[in-house]
C-alpha cells in the first residue's frame, strides 16, 4: 500500500489535560512506536502507540481505523497456498475478494497485488474494483437485484455474472440476443441445507432470498433444462452462509453444487459438449472473535472440502472463491479516545467515540457479533491494573450504543483509548451515518523488527464540509422553492 508516512502537525498531538501522568517507564517513541515494549506486546500494540504519538487519533481525531498490511498479505498467501496444495496442477483458480467486507480501494489494490480478484454486488463495488485496477477477467458480479444497466455493463466488459433467479436469466437471454458476449455466465443455486448460528447470515435456508431453491418442487429439473437450452451458461454458483456456519455444513453445500454440476454435464455430454466449466463455491469462512487465534484456517476448510467432495480439486472444474471477512477481520483495529468516564447504577462507563457508526452489527445484535475490547492508556500503551467490570459506550445518541457491556478491563479513564479488535472487515469501512458522525480516517501500518511503525493513508478522515455537502448543502433552498 503506497503512501507517505503520516506526520500530523504538532497541534494534533497535544496531550489532553485530563490524561493521567505518564508512568516512569518512558514508553515508546511517540513518532514511531519504537521503544520500551515487552516481548508480550504485539505489532498492534506498537501501532496503537504510534497512532497516538503521531496524532492519528487524539482530541482532534478521536477515532481511527488501523489495518495491519503484513497480516493482510499473510492471510492472502495462506488462502492461495491452501487451495494450491490440494488442487490439481493447471486448474484455474480465482480467489475473488468480497468487496463488501472492506470497500476501500487501497485494500483492493493490495489484494490484487497478492493475486486476488474481486467479487462485487453493486455498481459502487464494481466502480471500486475498477478504480483499484482489478481486471474484468478477475471480477465476479453477484447481486440479487441487478438492473438491466448493470447486467449490460458487466456483459460488455467481460465480467463473470452469476444470475440469481429465473427472471434475471430471462433478462440475460434478451441481452445476449441483442449483444452477444464472451463473459462467463452462471446461475446461483440454493441447496437449502439449513442455517448456521446467525440466521441473518445464513444464505442456504429453505426460504433464503438468494439463488434458485433446489429442493422446491420442479426447481432442480428447471435448472438442468436451463443449462440444456443455453450453451453459454458455463458456471454454477452457491454460497451457503457466512459467520456461524460450521465447516461440515459449508462442505455439504459445495457437495450439493458439485453433484448438480455432474448431473448437468452428464446430460449435456449426450449432445456432444461438457457444459459447466467452473464452480463458484462462494466464501463465508467463519472468524474466531474470541482470541487472536485464526480458527478455522483456510487449510482446514480446504481439507474439509477434499474429504466431502473428492472430485472438487481433481481439475475437472475451474474454481472461484469469494472470501471476505476471513481475509481481513483479524487485521483491523478501531482505536477510540475515551472522552469521559462516569458511572451509573454503580457501574463505570467509558464514553468513547466508537459506537454504532463503526460497530453497527455489534451494537444492534451484540449476542451474534460480540467483539473484543482492549484498554490503552493516554500514550497508547496497553493499560495495566485490576480488571473492573464496565461498559464501553459509543457517541451515538441512543441508550443502546454500547460496544461492550459489563466487560472486565483495566479501568478506562478520560484520555485513555479503547481498541475494538478483529474489526478489519465490515466495521470502519462500512460506516453507519447515525447522528451525522463523520467517517474516521483509516491507515495501513507495517511494524518493523526494531519496533518502528510506518503508516500509509487508506482513507482520510471525512471533514464536516464533506459531510454537509453529502447531505445536500448545495440544495439548501430546494424545498422552499416548492412553496
Amino acid at each position: 500500500m503506497n503512501g507517505p508516512t503520516t506526520t500530523p502537525s504538532a497541534a494534533s498531538t497535544s496531550t489532553p489535560t485530563a490524561a493521567p501522568a505518564p508512568a516512569p517507564n518512558p514508553g515508546p517513541d511517540p513518532s514511531t512506536g519504537a521503544g520500551s515494549f515487552t516481548d508480550r506486546d504485539t505489532d498492534r500494540d506498537r501501532a496503537v502507540a504510534a497512532a497516538v504519538g503521531q496524532g492519528l487519533v487524539g482530541p482532534g481525531e478521536p477515532v481511527v481505523g488501523l489495518l495491519d498490511v503484513v497480516g493482510i498479505r499473510r492471510s492472502a498467501g495462506e488462502l492461495r497456498a491452501a487451495f494450491e496444495e490440494f488442487t490439481a496442477p493447471g486448474t484455474p483458480v480465482l480467489h475473488a475478494f468480497a468487496v463488501k467486507a472492506a470497500s476501500l480501494v487501497p485494500v483492493l489494490r493490495l489484494l490484487a497485488q497478492e493475486g486476488l480478484g474481486c467479487e462485487v454486488a453493486s455498481p459502487g463495488e464494481l466502480a471500486l474494483a475498477r478504480a483499484a485496477g482489478v481486471p474484468a477477467s478477475r471480477t465476479v458480479l453477484d447481486s440479487p437485484a441487478k438492473t438491466p444497466a448493470e447486467l449490460r455493463e458487466a456483459l460488455a466488459l467481460g465480467i463473470a455474472v452469476n444470475a440469481d433467479n429465473p427472471e434475471e436469466l430471462a433478462r440475460i437471454d434478451r441481452l445476449m440476443s441483442s449483444a452477444p458476449t464472451t463473459a462467463p455466465v452462471g446461475l446461483r443455486v440454493n441447496p437449502q441445507i439449513g442455517g448456521g448460528t446467525i440466521g441473518a447470515m445464513s444464505t442456504a435456508t429453505e426460504t433464503s432470498k438468494f439463488g434458485v431453491a433446489l429442493r422446491d418442487e420442479g426447481a432442480r429439473d428447471w435448472v438442468v433444462q436451463a443449462y440444456l437450452e443455453r450453451p453459454w451458461l458455463t458456471r454454477l454458483h452457491a454460497h451457503v452462509g457466512s459467520q456461524g456456519m460450521p465447516l461440515e455444513l459449508m462442505a455439504e453445500g459445495v457437495r450439493a453444487l458439485f453433484g448438480l454440476a455432474e448431473e448437468i454435464n452428464e446430460k449435456t455430454q449426450l449432445t456432444g459438449r461438457r457444459q459447466i466449466e467452473t464452480l463458484d463455491i462462494g466464501g463465508g469462512l467463519p472468524v474466531n472473535f474470541t482470541s487472536d487465534a485464526v480458527s478455522p484456517t483456510f487449510r482446514e476448510y480446504a481439507e474439509a472440502l477434499r474429504s466431502a467432495v473428492p472430485g472438487l480439486f481433481s481439475g475437472r472444474y475451474g474454481l472461484v472463491t469469494e472470501f471476505g471477512r476471513s481475509l481481513l477481520a483479524k487485521h483491523g483495529t478501531v482505536v477510540a479516545r475515551v472522552e469521559y468516564a462516569k458511572s451509573a447504577g454503580g457501574r463505570p462507563i467509558a464514553i468513547t467515540h466508537a459506537g454504532a457508526q463503526v460497530a453497527t452489527r455489534t451494537v444492534f445484535v451484540p449476542d451474534a457479533w460480540p467483539i473484543r475490547v482492549e484498554a490503552y492508556d493516554a500514550q497508547g500503551r496497553p493499560k495495566t491494573g485490576a480488571p473492573v467490570s464496565q461498559d464501553i459506550a459509543g457517541p451515538c445518541c441512543f441508550a443502546g450504543d454500547l460496544v461492550a457491556e459489563n466487560r472486565l478491563l483495566p479501568l478506562l479513564e478520560s484520555g485513555d483509548h479503547a481498541a475494538l479488535l478483529d474489526t478489519g472487515a465490515y466495521y470502519f469501512s462500512t460506516h453507519f451515518a447515525y447522528n451525522s458522525l463523520p467517517r474516521p480516517g483509516i491507515y495501513g501500518y507495517a511494524a518493523a523488527d526494531d519496533g518502528t511503525v510506518r503508516f500509509a493513508t487508506v482513507r482520510t478522515p471525512q471533514t464536516l464540509e464533506e459531510l454537509t455537502a453529502e447531505s445536500g448543502a448545495a440544495q439548501a433552498d430546494a424545498l422552499r422553492e416548492l412553496e
